[in-house]
């Protein structure tokens, strides 16, 4: 069974997106893992500039070959930027999705809700049953 890499820094959610935390903007994306299920990424749904998300709460789509998955936000805030190259492009999602990959960065109105998100250990021996 293929390991995948899950960063120390991130925290994740169930629905196999990540978030990381500085100060109070979040930067959320997929994990690796999540793109491996999904095969070939065709198109991507994100949502605008000044949008508000709410923890817990669709905020996108991701589809494949094979699937569309809902996309869920692991905080409450608005959005300051997408990453439009990715809907452009969203096959790049899969080359570094802890990277250049990332999908929205967030302004959080409370930073504190990460703290019952998933860390990588508990994210990784969820995902590889490990």
């Amino acid at each position: 069974m293929f390991m995948f890499e899950y960063p120390e820094d991130l925290r994740y959610l169930d629905s196999h997106e990540y978030v990381r935390l500085e100060g109070e903007i979040a930067t959320i994306g997929i994990t690796a893992f999540a793109v491996d299920q999904l095969g070939d990424v065709v198109f991507l749904e994100l949502p605008e500039i000044g949008d508000a998300l709410t923890k817990g709460e669709r905020f996108g789509s991701i589809e494949s070959v094979k699937a569309v998955e809902d996309l869920n936000s692991p905080v409450t805030g608005t959005v300051i930027e997408r990453n439009d190259t990715m809907i452009d492009s969203p096959e790049e999602v899969a080359e570094d999705p802890y990277g250049e990959g990332w999908l929205l960065k967030v302004r959080v109105n409370d930073p504190s809700e990460i703290e019952d998100a998933l860390t990588a250990n508990e994210y990784s021996a969820q995902v590889e049953g490990v």
